[in-house]
Protein backbone atom coordinates (compact mmCIF):
# COMPACT_ATOMS: atom_id res chain seq x y z
CA UNK A 1 0.00 0.00 0.00
CA UNK A 2 1.41 3.41 -1.18
CA UNK A 3 0.31 6.64 0.46
CA UNK A 4 -0.32 9.44 -1.76
CA UNK A 5 0.44 12.42 0.22
CA UNK A 6 0.30 16.08 -0.70
CA UNK A 7 4.49 17.04 -1.13
CA UNK A 8 5.68 19.99 -0.20
CA UNK A 9 6.55 21.70 -3.34
CA UNK A 10 8.96 24.64 -2.34
CA UNK A 11 10.09 27.25 0.23
CA UNK A 12 7.30 27.80 2.82
CA UNK A 13 4.92 25.86 1.84
CA UNK A 14 2.40 24.31 4.22
CA UNK A 15 -0.72 23.05 2.38
CA UNK A 16 -1.65 22.88 -1.18
CA UNK A 17 -5.04 22.70 -3.40
CA UNK A 18 -6.31 19.54 -5.21
CA UNK A 19 -6.92 21.48 -8.33
CA UNK A 20 -8.65 18.06 -9.57
CA UNK A 21 -8.13 14.57 -9.70
CA UNK A 22 -7.36 12.73 -13.00
CA UNK A 23 -8.06 9.83 -11.74
CA UNK A 24 -11.37 8.29 -9.64
CA UNK A 25 -11.28 5.62 -6.80
CA UNK A 26 -11.01 2.70 -8.32
CA UNK A 27 -8.72 3.24 -11.24
CA UNK A 28 -5.69 0.97 -12.07
CA UNK A 29 -2.43 4.04 -11.87
CA UNK A 30 1.10 3.03 -13.41
CA UNK A 31 4.29 4.10 -11.39
CA UNK A 32 5.16 7.82 -12.54
CA UNK A 33 1.76 8.00 -13.94
CA UNK A 34 -0.19 11.69 -13.45
CA UNK A 35 -2.87 11.15 -11.05
CA UNK A 36 -4.39 15.15 -9.98
CA UNK A 37 -3.12 17.96 -10.42
CA UNK A 38 -1.79 20.45 -7.08
CA UNK A 39 -2.19 23.85 -6.89
CA UNK A 40 1.11 25.43 -4.91
CA UNK A 41 1.22 29.30 -3.63
CA UNK A 42 3.07 29.39 -6.92
CA UNK A 43 1.82 27.31 -9.98
CA UNK A 44 -0.25 24.12 -10.64
CA UNK A 45 2.04 21.10 -10.69
CA UNK A 46 1.20 17.34 -12.25
CA UNK A 47 1.40 14.76 -9.14
CA UNK A 48 2.69 11.53 -10.02
CA UNK A 49 2.04 7.96 -8.85
CA UNK A 50 4.75 7.18 -6.81
CA UNK A 51 3.64 2.83 -7.16
CA UNK A 52 0.86 0.71 -9.08
CA UNK A 53 -1.82 -0.28 -8.16
CA UNK A 54 -5.89 0.91 -7.85
CA UNK A 55 -6.62 4.44 -6.53
CA UNK A 56 -8.24 4.13 -3.18
CA UNK A 57 -9.43 5.41 0.00
CA UNK A 58 -9.61 8.86 -1.71
CA UNK A 59 -10.03 11.39 1.12
CA UNK A 60 -10.65 14.51 -0.21
CA UNK A 61 -11.92 15.90 -3.12
CA UNK A 62 -11.47 18.81 -6.16
CA UNK A 63 -11.19 21.67 -4.29
CA UNK A 64 -10.20 20.69 -0.99
CA UNK A 65 -7.25 21.95 1.02
CA UNK A 66 -4.65 19.66 2.32
CA UNK A 67 -1.63 19.72 5.02
CA UNK A 68 1.59 18.74 3.52
CA UNK A 69 2.39 15.43 4.37
CA UNK A 70 -1.28 14.77 5.14
CA UNK A 71 -2.49 11.56 2.91
CA UNK A 72 -4.73 11.89 0.23
CA UNK A 73 -5.38 8.98 -0.75
CA UNK A 74 -3.62 5.10 -1.08
CA UNK A 75 -2.45 3.05 -3.90
CA UNK A 76 -3.48 -0.34 -3.06
CA UNK A 77 -2.53 -3.77 -4.16
CA UNK A 78 -4.73 -7.08 -5.40
CA UNK A 79 -6.55 -7.70 -2.14
CA UNK A 80 -5.39 -4.75 -0.02
CA UNK A 81 -7.80 -2.19 1.72
CA UNK A 82 -7.40 1.63 2.68
CA UNK A 83 -7.34 2.28 6.34
CA UNK A 84 -10.20 3.72 7.71
CA UNK A 85 -10.72 7.79 7.99
CA UNK A 86 -11.31 8.96 11.54
CA UNK A 87 -14.78 10.03 11.56
CA UNK A 88 -14.34 13.67 12.05
CA UNK A 89 -17.87 14.69 14.81
CA UNK A 90 -20.33 16.91 12.72
CA UNK A 91 -21.48 19.22 14.73
CA UNK A 92 -24.31 21.22 13.41
CA UNK A 93 -24.36 24.70 12.80
CA UNK A 94 -26.12 26.80 15.15
CA UNK A 95 -28.98 28.85 13.56
CA UNK A 96 -28.89 32.38 14.16
CA UNK A 97 -32.24 34.15 14.07
CA UNK A 98 -33.43 35.80 11.00
CA UNK A 99 -32.37 39.63 11.27
CA UNK A 100 -35.32 41.91 11.88
CA UNK A 101 -35.72 44.15 8.96
CA UNK A 102 -37.61 47.52 9.65
CA UNK A 103 -39.60 48.69 7.32
CA UNK A 104 -39.82 52.25 7.11
CA UNK A 105 -43.34 53.68 7.29
CA UNK A 106 -44.05 54.57 3.46
CA UNK A 107 -46.08 57.89 2.88
CA UNK A 108 -49.68 58.10 1.77
CA UNK A 109 -49.71 58.39 -1.77
CA UNK A 110 -52.36 61.24 -2.98
CA UNK A 111 -52.39 60.03 -6.41
CA UNK A 112 -56.04 62.75 -7.05
CA UNK A 113 -54.92 65.17 -4.50
CA UNK A 114 -52.96 68.53 -6.39
CA UNK A 115 -49.74 68.03 -5.26
CA UNK A 116 -48.43 71.55 -3.41
CA UNK A 117 -44.72 71.74 -4.05
CA UNK A 118 -42.20 74.67 -3.84
CA UNK A 119 -40.12 75.17 -7.00
CA UNK A 120 -37.47 74.27 -5.50
CA UNK A 121 -38.70 70.83 -4.11
CA UNK A 122 -40.09 69.89 -7.51
CA UNK A 123 -36.91 70.68 -9.36
CA UNK A 124 -34.71 68.76 -6.73
CA UNK A 125 -37.45 65.91 -7.19
CA UNK A 126 -37.34 65.75 -10.89
CA UNK A 127 -33.32 65.97 -10.52
CA UNK A 128 -33.41 63.04 -7.90
CA UNK A 129 -36.31 60.96 -9.76
CA UNK A 130 -38.57 61.46 -6.51
CA UNK A 131 -42.06 60.80 -6.75
CA UNK A 132 -43.92 63.74 -4.99
CA UNK A 133 -47.13 61.98 -4.88
CA UNK A 134 -45.23 59.71 -1.89
CA UNK A 135 -43.81 62.43 -0.29
CA UNK A 136 -45.62 63.88 2.90
CA UNK A 137 -44.95 67.61 3.21
CA UNK A 138 -43.83 69.10 5.82
CA UNK A 139 -44.59 72.82 4.89
CA UNK A 140 -47.27 75.00 5.51
CA UNK A 141 -50.75 72.95 4.95
CA UNK A 142 -49.03 70.05 3.83
CA UNK A 143 -47.00 72.14 1.32
CA UNK A 144 -43.91 69.85 0.13
CA UNK A 145 -40.42 71.60 0.66
CA UNK A 146 -36.97 70.75 -0.17
CA UNK A 147 -36.27 68.90 3.39
CA UNK A 148 -38.98 66.64 2.26
CA UNK A 149 -37.40 65.67 -1.03
CA UNK A 150 -34.12 65.39 0.43
CA UNK A 151 -35.53 62.63 3.22
CA UNK A 152 -37.53 61.36 0.48
CA UNK A 153 -34.02 60.19 -1.81
CA UNK A 154 -33.22 58.28 0.92
CA UNK A 155 -36.18 55.69 0.58
CA UNK A 156 -35.37 56.06 -3.63
CA UNK A 157 -34.34 52.61 -4.89
CA UNK A 158 -30.16 53.37 -5.94
CA UNK A 159 -30.05 53.63 -9.90
CA UNK A 160 -26.13 53.00 -9.69
CA UNK A 161 -24.91 50.61 -12.19
CA UNK A 162 -24.71 46.55 -10.81
CA UNK A 163 -21.11 45.39 -10.32
CA UNK A 164 -20.03 41.99 -11.33
CA UNK A 165 -17.92 39.60 -9.43
CA UNK A 166 -16.70 36.19 -10.39
CA UNK A 167 -14.28 33.81 -8.05
CA UNK A 168 -11.26 34.66 -7.60
CA UNK A 169 -8.33 32.25 -9.50
CA UNK A 170 -5.79 30.39 -6.79
CA UNK A 171 -2.54 31.21 -8.73
CA UNK A 172 -4.36 35.23 -7.73
CA UNK A 173 -5.48 34.60 -4.19
CA UNK A 174 -2.07 33.24 -3.26
CA UNK A 175 -0.41 35.64 -5.07
CA UNK A 176 -2.66 38.37 -2.57
CA UNK A 177 -1.89 36.60 0.34
CA UNK A 178 2.01 36.41 0.04
CA UNK A 179 2.32 39.90 -1.20
CA UNK A 180 0.57 41.14 1.57
CA UNK A 181 1.94 39.08 3.94
CA UNK A 182 5.89 40.00 2.66
CA UNK A 183 4.73 44.28 2.78
CA UNK A 184 3.73 43.79 6.45
CA UNK A 185 6.58 41.82 7.57
CA UNK A 186 9.54 42.89 5.36
CA UNK A 187 11.15 46.43 5.98
CA UNK A 188 11.58 47.29 2.37
CA UNK A 189 13.81 50.72 1.33
CA UNK A 190 14.43 51.66 -2.39
CA UNK A 191 17.41 52.22 -4.06
CA UNK A 192 17.11 53.94 -7.84
CA UNK A 193 20.42 54.11 -10.14
CA UNK A 194 20.51 55.14 -13.92
CA UNK A 195 22.73 53.11 -16.35
CA UNK A 196 24.35 54.25 -19.56
CA UNK A 197 23.24 50.94 -22.01
CA UNK A 198 24.68 51.65 -25.21
CA UNK A 199 28.01 49.06 -24.69
CA UNK A 200 25.52 46.19 -23.50
CA UNK A 201 23.33 47.05 -26.31
CA UNK A 202 26.07 46.61 -28.83
CA UNK A 203 27.01 43.69 -27.16
CA UNK A 204 24.04 42.19 -27.23
CA UNK A 205 23.40 42.78 -31.15
CA UNK A 206 26.90 41.05 -31.76
CA UNK A 207 25.79 38.47 -30.03
CA UNK A 208 22.46 37.74 -31.97
CA UNK A 209 23.96 38.48 -35.05
CA UNK A 210 24.76 34.70 -34.53
CA UNK A 211 23.41 32.29 -36.30
CA UNK A 212 21.91 29.34 -34.42
CA UNK A 213 23.38 30.82 -30.92
CA UNK A 214 20.55 31.47 -28.36
CA UNK A 215 19.68 35.02 -28.58
CA UNK A 216 20.08 36.94 -25.55
CA UNK A 217 17.78 40.07 -24.03
CA UNK A 218 18.25 42.73 -21.99
CA UNK A 219 17.09 40.77 -19.53
CA UNK A 220 19.43 38.39 -19.93
CA UNK A 221 22.55 40.87 -19.19
CA UNK A 222 21.24 42.20 -16.43
CA UNK A 223 21.12 38.47 -15.00
CA UNK A 224 24.47 38.36 -15.38
CA UNK A 225 25.20 41.39 -14.33
CA UNK A 226 24.01 40.75 -11.09
CA UNK A 227 25.40 37.61 -10.67
CA UNK A 228 28.52 39.14 -11.13
CA UNK A 229 28.01 42.14 -8.44
CA UNK A 230 26.63 38.96 -6.45
CA UNK A 231 29.18 37.06 -6.43
CA UNK A 232 31.27 40.31 -4.85
CA UNK A 233 28.60 41.32 -2.59
CA UNK A 234 27.70 37.98 -0.48
CA UNK A 235 26.42 40.43 1.97
CA UNK A 236 23.48 41.09 -0.46
CA UNK A 237 23.09 37.27 -1.62
CA UNK A 238 21.95 36.42 2.12
CA UNK A 239 19.09 35.85 4.00
CA UNK A 240 17.83 35.29 7.89
CA UNK A 241 17.21 31.65 8.43
CA UNK A 242 16.56 30.54 12.51
CA UNK A 243 18.22 33.83 13.69
CA UNK A 244 21.16 33.20 11.57
CA UNK A 245 22.43 34.64 8.58
CA UNK A 246 22.75 32.42 5.80
CA UNK A 247 24.45 32.27 2.68
CA UNK A 248 23.03 30.30 -0.08
CA UNK A 249 25.84 28.06 -1.88
CA UNK A 250 25.42 28.95 -5.41
CA UNK A 251 23.85 32.42 -6.87
CA UNK A 252 20.56 31.47 -7.86
CA UNK A 253 18.66 34.16 -9.75
CA UNK A 254 14.49 34.35 -10.41
CA UNK A 255 13.10 35.90 -13.19
CA UNK A 256 9.28 37.40 -12.75
CA UNK A 257 7.42 35.66 -15.47
CA UNK A 258 4.10 37.08 -16.48
CA UNK A 259 1.34 34.09 -16.76
CA UNK A 260 -2.51 33.77 -17.23
CA UNK A 261 -4.01 34.81 -13.44
CA UNK A 262 -1.05 35.76 -12.30
CA UNK A 263 2.99 35.81 -12.33
CA UNK A 264 5.70 33.10 -11.24
CA UNK A 265 9.16 33.18 -10.99
CA UNK A 266 11.69 31.42 -13.05
CA UNK A 267 14.79 30.82 -11.34
CA UNK A 268 18.32 30.08 -13.13
CA UNK A 269 20.68 28.07 -11.29
CA UNK A 270 24.37 28.69 -10.47
CA UNK A 271 24.20 32.21 -12.76
CA UNK A 272 27.63 32.59 -11.79
CA UNK A 273 29.23 29.68 -13.57
CA UNK A 274 27.27 30.02 -16.17
CA UNK A 275 27.67 32.10 -19.73
CA UNK A 276 25.95 34.93 -20.91
CA UNK A 277 24.23 32.72 -23.93
CA UNK A 278 23.16 29.93 -21.39
CA UNK A 279 21.95 32.23 -18.98
CA UNK A 280 19.54 33.35 -22.12
CA UNK A 281 18.76 29.91 -23.31
CA UNK A 282 17.75 28.56 -19.92
CA UNK A 283 15.98 31.62 -19.40
CA UNK A 284 13.85 30.86 -22.35
CA UNK A 285 12.91 27.50 -21.89
CA UNK A 286 11.62 28.19 -17.99
CA UNK A 287 9.65 31.31 -19.25
CA UNK A 288 7.85 29.14 -21.80
CA UNK A 289 7.35 26.35 -19.18
CA UNK A 290 6.03 29.15 -16.53
CA UNK A 291 3.67 29.76 -19.79
CA UNK A 292 2.84 26.33 -20.09
CA UNK A 293 2.34 25.83 -16.77
CA UNK A 294 5.10 23.23 -16.69
CA UNK A 295 7.73 24.65 -13.99
CA UNK A 296 8.60 22.30 -11.60
CA UNK A 297 9.06 23.24 -7.75
CA UNK A 298 12.20 23.62 -7.94
CA UNK A 299 12.23 25.48 -11.06
CA UNK A 300 10.11 28.20 -8.88
CA UNK A 301 12.56 28.08 -5.70
CA UNK A 302 15.80 28.61 -4.07
CA UNK A 303 16.69 32.41 -5.38
CA UNK A 304 17.43 34.83 -3.03
CA UNK A 305 17.57 37.86 -5.45
CA UNK A 306 14.83 38.45 -8.27
CA UNK A 307 14.64 40.43 -11.21
CA UNK A 308 11.28 42.25 -12.72
CA UNK A 309 11.40 44.02 -15.82
CA UNK A 310 8.70 45.94 -17.27
CA UNK A 311 10.98 47.79 -19.84
CA UNK A 312 8.96 45.62 -22.52
CA UNK A 313 5.95 47.43 -21.72
CA UNK A 314 7.79 51.31 -21.80
CA UNK A 315 7.78 51.55 -18.13
CA UNK A 316 10.05 54.26 -17.07
CA UNK A 317 10.69 52.80 -13.46
CA UNK A 318 8.98 51.16 -10.50
CA UNK A 319 9.66 49.28 -7.06
CA UNK A 320 8.96 45.91 -6.83
CA UNK A 321 7.56 43.72 -3.91
CA UNK A 322 10.31 41.29 -2.23
CA UNK A 323 8.75 37.65 -2.57
CA UNK A 324 9.48 36.34 0.93
CA UNK A 325 12.39 33.85 1.01
CA UNK A 326 14.16 36.17 -1.21
CA UNK A 327 15.84 39.39 0.14
CA UNK A 328 15.82 41.67 -2.87
CA UNK A 329 14.89 42.66 -6.05
CA UNK A 330 15.41 44.70 -8.73
CA UNK A 331 12.70 46.66 -10.68
CA UNK A 332 14.31 47.18 -14.52
CA UNK A 333 12.22 49.58 -16.43
CA UNK A 334 12.60 50.40 -20.46
CA UNK A 335 15.52 51.78 -21.82
CA UNK A 336 15.37 55.26 -23.54
CA UNK A 337 17.37 57.71 -25.58
CA UNK A 338 18.30 60.42 -23.09
CA UNK A 339 19.94 63.28 -23.37
CA UNK A 340 23.62 63.01 -20.55
CA UNK A 341 25.78 65.85 -19.21
CA UNK A 342 29.21 64.89 -19.59
CA UNK A 343 31.96 65.82 -17.70
CA UNK A 344 32.82 69.29 -19.88
CA UNK A 345 29.36 70.01 -19.84
CA UNK A 346 28.62 68.26 -22.83
CA UNK A 347 25.76 66.88 -24.10
CA UNK A 348 25.02 63.68 -25.35
CA UNK A 349 22.54 61.11 -26.25
CA UNK A 350 22.93 57.81 -24.71
CA UNK A 351 20.45 54.81 -23.97
CA UNK A 352 19.47 55.09 -20.35
CA UNK A 353 18.27 52.27 -18.09
CA UNK A 354 16.61 53.12 -14.49
CA UNK A 355 16.46 50.56 -12.02
CA UNK A 356 15.67 50.32 -8.47
CA UNK A 357 16.29 47.84 -5.78
CA UNK A 358 13.93 46.60 -2.99
CA UNK A 359 16.21 45.69 -0.13
CA UNK A 360 14.57 43.58 3.16
CA UNK A 361 16.71 46.30 5.77
CA UNK A 362 17.25 43.30 8.16
CA UNK A 363 20.09 41.93 5.89
CA UNK A 364 20.54 44.93 3.20
CA UNK A 365 21.98 48.03 4.63
CA UNK A 366 21.55 51.49 2.45
CA UNK A 367 25.16 51.73 1.94
CA UNK A 368 25.79 47.98 1.27
CA UNK A 369 22.88 47.75 -1.68
CA UNK A 370 24.09 51.40 -3.09
CA UNK A 371 27.82 50.09 -3.62
CA UNK A 372 26.09 46.76 -4.88
CA UNK A 373 24.10 48.80 -7.71
CA UNK A 374 27.31 50.81 -8.71
CA UNK A 375 28.77 47.49 -9.59
CA UNK A 376 26.02 46.38 -11.78
CA UNK A 377 25.96 49.71 -13.39
CA UNK A 378 29.76 48.71 -13.80
CA UNK A 379 29.17 45.87 -15.49
CA UNK A 380 26.68 46.85 -17.75
CA UNK A 381 28.55 49.96 -18.94
CA UNK A 382 31.73 48.01 -19.16
CA UNK A 383 29.66 45.04 -20.70
CA UNK A 384 32.65 43.39 -21.91
CA UNK A 385 32.68 41.57 -18.13
CA UNK A 386 29.89 40.19 -18.96
CA UNK A 387 31.73 37.54 -21.49
CA UNK A 388 34.60 37.89 -19.51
Amino acid sequence: MVEVIMPKMGDGMEEGVIIRWLKQEGDPVEDGETIAEIGTDKANVELPASGSGVLGGVRYKDGDTVPVGQAMAYILASGEEPPKADAAPVVAAKKEPDPVVEVAEKPTIRENDRIKASPLAKKLATASGVNLKEVAGSGPHGRIVQRDVLAAQSIVPSKAPVSTAEPIPYLRKLIAQRMTEAKQTIPHFYLTIEVEMDAALALRKQLNEVEDAPKVSVNDLIVKACALALERHPNIYAQIKDDQLAHPPSIDIGSAVAVPNGLLVAVVKSCEKKSLRQIAAESRALAEKARDGKLMPDEMSGNVFTVSNLGMFGIDEFSAIINSPATAILAVGATKKTPVALEDDSIVVRQVLKVTLSCDHRTIDGASGAIFLQDVKQNLEQAIRLVG
